[in-house]
């Protein structure tokens, strides 16, 4: 065993024992309650730049303990931040089982999660723990000559998770995981490109194409001129997918979403374009995170569309319970309000490249990013938000000119539906929008895309 093995090994049991403990210091207080314990520890450390100067390089140990309990089926939930030590420990448990004990009886408390065995993850990266602020420079400083003079902005940033789970019923799980990102932007006096990467290791950033590829995109997409509304062929490339997706999750394949009236999911019909599959799979070893979720369930391998079929929904203990099936493992913390929520998206690869997509458009709009996006309606999935980072026009396969930020107004359920979808990229990214939601996406050439004005109106 490396000495870097030993302490990833000795991080594991200091998680484990923490939630150990505290489940002890619950059974010392009240014998009776139901109680589960995440430990999640790591480090979290970011580079930031602007101007094209590194401007901040911060770093933070993480120490957060969720204790849940339920007495009588009462149940209440408290954290803590830092010192895990028996009095800290001690004054929270307190705390909860106080708030516990004045609850009404929770008609809709699912129980504990039972033992039972995660599937075997590891997105973890030894070099990624140990990064230093000097390897994540060398990555900005990439960036930013790449750039060619151009001003840049963004940051390189890189996070370690140690997580352990412990329940009075006996599941015992720990997980851990490693994310590396580089994001930035270079601007022109007319336009900004963006370009980003994220991968489990923070060897595998290249800050120089990365960097290019911004510069890139911000200066064709200098000097833009306005483009009339109307309905456009797209072509949307990764990060606009991932924003479809996120509304899709949150307010579709939740089961807390369907159980309310409020999801446009309906198992077993074809919903979407049969190009479409999408599935929540953390064991894809393009992704990352951890086999497990905050109530101690295991995360498998689930199809949510198969060939453009609504094939499954996400669930929490308590979603399922209210259903009749079993939880997915998809409970985040403080997430009660909503439900479920997808943490290892993996849309499934096509055949072309995103060149080819464009080549395929006879008159259209490629973007970049969406930003701004507001859900109008859940039922319809009807969305409106802004381009940003780079609009072009397209016609006959070419791009033609940058065109000014719009704004759309569009059913991405319409957007996906049959027949809708004209190609899809074999290339995919990786885009984190934080540890719980987290995408393996490709660029999309649709055929049909509501703009409804410029960015101003």
């Amino acid at each position: 065993m490396t000495t870097a093995d030993a302490a990833t090994t000795g991080s594991a049991a200091r998680a484990i024992e923490t939630a150990e403990r505290t489940l002890d210091l619950v059974r010392a207080r009240a014998a009776g309650a139901e109680a589960e314990v995440t430990v999640r520890q790591g480090t979290e450390a970011l580079t930031r730049f602007a101007t094209s100067f590194i401007h901040q390089n911060v770093a933070s140990d993480v120490n957060h303990v969720l204790i849940r309990v339920a007495l009588d089926g009462r149940s209440a939930a408290t954290s803590i931040d830092g010192p895990a030590d028996d009095e800290a420990l001690g004054r929270a448990i307190d705390n909860v089982l106080e708030a516990a004990r004045v609850r009404p009886a929770d008609p809709g408390w699912p129980g504990l999660a039972s033992r039972s065995e995660p599937p075997e993850v590891d997105h973890f990266d030894e070099a990624t723990a140990n990064a230093t602020p000097d390897e994540r420079a060398r990555r900005v400083r990439a960036f930013v000559d790449a750039a060619g003079g151009l001003e840049t902005a963004g940051f390189c940033s890189t996070t370690t998770v140690q997580l352990a789970f412990a329940n009075s019923a006996g599941q015992r799980l720990t997980g851990r995981g490693t994310a590396a990102e580089i994001d930035g932007i270079a601007r022109t006096p007319t336009a900004d490109g963006s370009s980003r990467r994220v991968s489990v290791r923070l060897d595998e950033l290249d800050g120089r194409a990365v960097g290019e590829r911004a510069a890139g995109k911000a200066r064709t997409a200098s000097k833009p001129t306005d483009l009339a509304p109307g309905r456009y062929e797209v072509v949307l490339e990764a990060d606009c997918v991932a924003n479809i997706l996120s509304f899709l999750l949150v307010a579709g394949f939740n089961g807390k979403a369907v159980e309310e009236g409020r999801s446009f999911a309906r198992l077993g019909e074809a919903q979407f374009d049969r190009s479409i599959s999408l599935r929540d799979d953390v064991t894809d070893p393009g992704t990352l995170g951890v086999p497990f979720d905050i109530e101690g369930t295991p995360k498998r391998p689930l199809d949510l569309v198969r060939d453009g079929v609504t094939s499954g929904l996400l669930h929490t203990r308590r979603t399922a319970r209210a259903a009749g099936v079993e939880s997915t493992g998809h409970a985040v913390e403080g997430g009660g309000a909503w439900g479920a929520l997808g943490a290892n998206l993996v849309f499934g690869a096509g055949q072309k490249t995103t060149e080819e997509l464009i080549a395929g458009v006879v008159r259209g709009v490629l973007v970049t990013d969406f930003w701004y996006t507001r859900i109008l309606d859940p039922r319809t999935q009807v969305v409106t938000g802004l381009t940003r980072n780079g609009v072009w026009l397209i016609e006959d396969g070419r791009v033609v000119r940058p065109v000014t930020n719009l704004r759309f107004t569009q059913s991405f359920l319409d957007a996906l539906g049959p027949d809708a979808v004209r190609g899809i990229s074999a290339e995919r990214a990786l885009v984190l929008a934080g540890w719980d939601s987290i995408y393996l996406v490709p660029s999309l050439h649709l055929a049909s895309w509501n703009f409804t004005g410029g960015a101003k109106g």
